[in-house]
């Protein structure tokens, strides 16, 4: 019997992949070991979707390389988007790897690795084996899940790849064109992950909002929400990853009339100058950026949206960035990430000259934190003297919690710091809040919180 241990980088859509990978591992006799140091093999499912991404991948397999020499691993396995992009010359970059297997190489771990493990691979690595390029829908077996996240907490990947033609992004040529996974094996994985205590699902994809364009001819992520909701013991259900045009009619009278989804709302805007967007191939404008938020904000009172922005991509001169400050301060967005842009070879706006310095892109991402600091600490002090429900994750001292309310997303966000007696995390409890920090929450449980209700903040 082997042991094996599972280092999985990059973001959630990462992570579902490699919480299949496990399960498959652990269905077929494999021993999962969280050390490290007495793994007889190590998986390391990798990204390189930008440069820093691609850094920590190296150096991730250049770390474990060595335990083949101090520890206890006979057999190194590299997976996903880096052995996808960069193919066969990985391998003579780093002899130490017995087996490179692509993006979504899942379907083809337990195949590759009974033939590694009998060095049948020893002079033949397989880069590039490709799910996306050997399957007519992106998972829709539905392999078991090993559950890395907190308790009662799950991504669901809906959809693989992206078919749009962003010049700053890689995604499709690693990932290959958007590929949605039917709607059946949707609320079949679903369903497996509630039946095994999950009340939180978000669901997750390259580009969530054009879900169904091609099985359907249409955007068909409300008919997904549909589905799911009707599941009776799945409590929350959280939405990442929606590109401004892909907020339909139908979504949004979806969100709105289901209670189980949470009013939370990850719009990735990029940025607010028409300029600007117009070289990263996106469309838009302040202007129209705006009226999408505003209208957000009436149709569905006490959303909290989270957006993502880039600094320094070519073209971005202080004019556009000012536009960019100017949104984000018209906007008054709960959450926000920035990025620094980089100049990916293969990337479309690799071709444009920067404009823009590394020290001055910095600087502008300091900028926008700086202000979103003010904006965040002022959302969090209405929400003192509140009710919320809060699913609690870990313990962290005596009588001392940390939990999300809908306002927050699992990983990216802040936690709300809870004071109460024998909390059990993976269940839900009414907090009021009475303190409020720059970006966290603090609460006590109140009286009442056997079974909390789901209100929002109005």
């Amino acid at each position: 019997m082997k042991t094996i241990g599972v280092i999985s980088l990059g973001c959630p859509k990462n992570l579902t992949e490699s919480e299949a990978m496990l399960g498959t591992l652990t269905s077929a006799g494999y021993v999962v070991t969280s050390s490290l140091q007495d793994a007889e093999i190590i998986l390391i499912n990798t990204c390189s979707f930008i440069k820093s991404a691609v850094k920590e991948s190296l150096d991730t397999i250049f770390s474990y390389a060595q335990l083949k020499k101090s520890g206890a691993c006979r057999y190194l396995i590299v997976v996903g988007c880096l052995p996808q992009r960069y193919g066969s010359e990985l391998s003579q970059l780093i002899p130490e790897v017995d087996l490179w297997l692509g993006a979504n190489a899942r379907p083809y771990l337990l195949t590759a690795l009974t033939r590694a493990l009998a060095g049948e691979l020893a002079n033949d690595n397989e880069c590039g084996a490709s799910f996306l390029k050997s399957s007519g829908h992106a998972g829709d077996d539905n392999p078991p899940r090993l559950l890395t996240t907190t308790p009662a907490t799950a991504y669901l990947k809906i959809a693989e790849g992206c078919s749009r033609s962003c010049s700053y992004c890689l995604i499709p040529k690693i990932q290959g064109r958007l590929q949605s996974r039917t709607l059946e094996a949707i609320r079949s994985e679903a369903s497996q992950l509630v039946d095994h205590g999950v009340r939180e699902i978000t669901l997750v994809a390259q580009d969530t909002g054009s879900y169904g364009k091609d099985l359907y001819g249409k955007p068909s992520l409300d008919r997904v929400i549909r589905s799911l909701t009707l599941l009776p013991k799945l409590r929350w259900l959280r939405i990442m990853y929606l590109n401004p045009d892909s907020l339909t009619d139908e979504l949004l009278g979806v969100i709105r009339g289901e209670e189980k989804v949470c009013r939370y709302l990850d719009i990735p805007f990029q940025h607010a100058s028409a300029k600007v967007l117009g070289l990263m191939n996106r469309g838009g404008s302040l202007a129209a950026n705006l009226q999408i938020v505003a209208d957000l904000r009436r149709l569905l009172p006490g959303i909290a949206l989270r957006t993502t922005l880039m600094t320094g991509f070519p073209g971005e001169d202080r004019r556009s960035f000012r536009e960019l400050l100017s949104f984000v301060q018209q906007a008054q967005f709960e959450r926000i990430g920035v990025f620094t842009y980089c100049h990916e070879e293969g990337a479309p706006s690799y071709r444009l000259q920067e404009t823009v310095s590394f020290i001055e892109k910095q600087r502008r991402r300091r900028r926008l934190y700086r202000l979103q600091k003010q904006i965040s600490g002022r959302a969090n002090d209405d929400c003192v003297g509140r009710e919320l429900p809060v699913l609690i994750e870990k313990q962290i001292g005596a009588g001392v919690y940390l939990g999300r309310s809908y306002r927050e997303a699992p990983d990216v966000d802040p936690k709300i710091i809870v004071r109460g007696d024998r909390l059990d995390p993976g269940n839900f409890t009414t907090v009021k809040i009475t303190h409020a920090y720059a970006f966290d929450l603090a609460g006590i449980v109140t009286e009442n919180a056997s079974d909390p209700g789901f209100p929002m903040l109005s």
